[in-house]
């Protein structure tokens, strides 16, 4: 519920402060005094858009803060969910700077319009006569007859299943777009795909077939100086083989009169294998080494074939090539298997399809066994309200389409008169008795869920004498399940508050303001009387009043 709110720099309010109770809160004052100006403020609180006309005083930001008691709302998981900090004791704010951008928090975290808008769906609900249009509206309709037909929990099952089957109808259509595309590339794909399988290609292998060609091309200068290098070791007289083991019987010789020498004697043994080595592989490599046309020929074939392939798929690599046959065969895939595939969504989108079904007709069950109950309740609280002859007549019909909440079809009828037919409660019910039935749908709902707190906006318009007292009634009977404030002109309806607050104008130098302030009971006696006869209070209206108030 709310426990207070406070306004500062907007409209004519500089400074005002006010507390909130339970029960039924009555709110008066003079036409003009400030109450819509009151409301206005805490529409900003609720995420209305706000502008620089809102503020008193240009120079400095307005700043409007309400705190709502949550305990009884079930909004830890909303808050998680957003990420804010949960206080049993929430404060929401918001901010209208001197250059005229707004700013909203959530117990001090910054919070988008959204995100306050829906919060406050759960907290507060304002009505007034221009808004009692909403009773016209199928979706505010629909939620009066769930609320009673008490199946919540099945109707949210139906929307999961609902947003579940529009997925896979999503899914189904963009598989039948992807075959429909694929179908048109198939031939092509195909081609391609052959073209690079029959290429064999081999991830390596374009750096082994360059590197082996480069040897080819150039095998007689290779040739060349590896029969060079095996004739200059080879000499029988001036060979390099010939001088090392010269060299070698020499270093022998004295090895082993110092360490020193055997050391020498020993490192030149290893180069001297090592020369072997090396020298016995230039042997087998000149022997090896014979020019093949043919196989220089296959050589440029294969690295032109290679080259070709991309420079037409404008890649730069052999594994670039290899991606594009993986994703080819891929895209193949899935064409020849697309008749499967869609085969297996379509039964799954039949399956949700039953299943939503029959969540829909078991909703329907439950909205028609709810219907009599809520015509029955309606037309006696509007037989109190002063229309005795109130009918309403609710068809629900059961469509072939599944729509938000389920596959009905819902139209409200409604006669205020005998012997005038039922018609469309838009075109046929006027301003005042919209009032009436939307406070009666109020009572109603008290009854069934949990409403948020609830502010009337001289929603008695247009009604007076008896009529007055019964709305006044019905608005205690919804006070004892939820927090009702009610703006009124009626004195009838004022009386019947716990508390009360008069909204005033005061002049202070050249400046006006508007205040309000919680009414002791004599100062209740005083407004009401005024109410009833004006500002000249009599002595009769004193009394009145007194009754009133008793």
């Amino acid at each position: 519920m709310l426990t207070s709110l406070n306004i500062h720099n907007y409209a004519l309010i500089e400074e005002l402060h006010v507390d909130f109770t339970e029960g039924l809160t009555m709110i008066t004052g003079e036409t003009g005094a400030g109450k819509s100006i009151l409301l206005g403020a805490l529409g900003l609180v609720l995420g209305n858009r706000a502008d620089l006309n809102s503020l008193k005083d240009t120079s400095k930001k307005c700043v409007i803060e309400a705190v709502f008691q949550l305990d009884n709302y079930d909004l830890a998981t909303f808050f998680k969910e957003e990420n804010l900090d949960y206080e049993s004791a929430t404060i929401i704010r918001r901010e209208i700077l001197s250059g005229g951008k707004s700013r909203a928090f959530i117990n001090d975290t910054p919070v988008n319009l959204s995100v306050l808008t829906t919060l406050n769906s759960y907290l507060i609900d304002v009505h007034s006569q221009n808004q009692t249009t909403a009773i016209t509206q199928t979706a505010f309709q629909f939620e009066i007859l769930d609320a009673l037909a008490n199946h919540k929990n099945k109707v949210e099952s139906y929307k999961r299943g609902l947003t579940l089957y529009k997925n896979l109808q999503k899914e189904l259509a963009a598989l039948l777009l992807q075959q429909q595309n694929a179908n048109e590339q198939y031939d092509y794909n195909s081609f391609i795909l052959n073209e690079l399988t029959a290429a064999n290609l081999k991830e390596t292998e374009q750096e082994d077939l360059e590197a082996l060609l480069e040897k080819l091309n150039h095998v007689e200068e290779i040739k060349q100086n590896l029969g060079e290098a095996i004739q200059v070791s080879e000499n029988e007289e001036i060979g390099l083989e010939a001088s090392l083991k010269k060299f070698r019987v020499n270093i022998q010789k004295i090895s082993t009169y110092a360490k020193d020498y055997e050391d020498i004697a020993s490192r030149f043994e290893s180069i001297f294998i090592e020369f072997q080595d090396i020298l016995s592989e230039i042997e087998t490599a000149f022997e090896k080494l014979d020019v093949d046309p043919a196989e220089i020929e296959y050589l440029n074939q294969r690295l032109q074939l290679i080259y070709s392939l991309q420079k037409k798929h404008h890649l730069n690599s052999i594994s670039d090539l290899l991606v594009l046959q993986d994703e080819l065969a891929e895209k193949i895939k899935v064409v020849e298997n697309a008749s499967e595939v869609i085969k297996e969504k379509e039964i799954a989108i039949k399956k949700v399809e039953e299943q939503l079904h029959q969540l829909a007709v078991e909703i329907h069950q439950n909205r028609q066994k709810a219907i009599p109950i809520l015509t029955s309740q309606l037309e006696d609280i509007l037989k109190h309200l002063g229309m005795p002859n109130a009918q309403f007549q609710i068809v629900l019909n059961l469509s072939e389409t599944f729509s938000s909440n389920g596959k009905d079809e819902l139209e409200w009828l409604f006669s205020a008169n005998k012997g005038t037919n039922l018609g469309e409660l838009k075109k046929v019910a006027s301003g005042g008795e919209m009032s009436r039935i939307m406070l009666a749908i109020k009572s109603v709902l008290s009854k069934y869920t949990k409403l948020p707190t609830i502010i009337f906006d001289e929603i008695d318009t247009g009604i007076s004498g008896e009529v007055a007292n019964k709305m006044a009634e019905i608005m205690q009977q919804m006070a004892d399940n939820m927090q009702v404030i009610t703006i009124t002109h009626l004195p009838q309806i004022a009386a019947k508050g716990v508390h009360q607050f008069k909204v005033f104008k005061m002049d202070d130098v050249d400046i006006t303001k508007t205040q309000i302030r919680k009414l002791s009971k004599e100062e209740r006696i005083e407004e009401l009387a005024e109410m009833l006869g004006g500002k000249s209070i009599s002595a009769s209206a004193i009394e009145h009043a007194k009754q009133l108030l008793s």
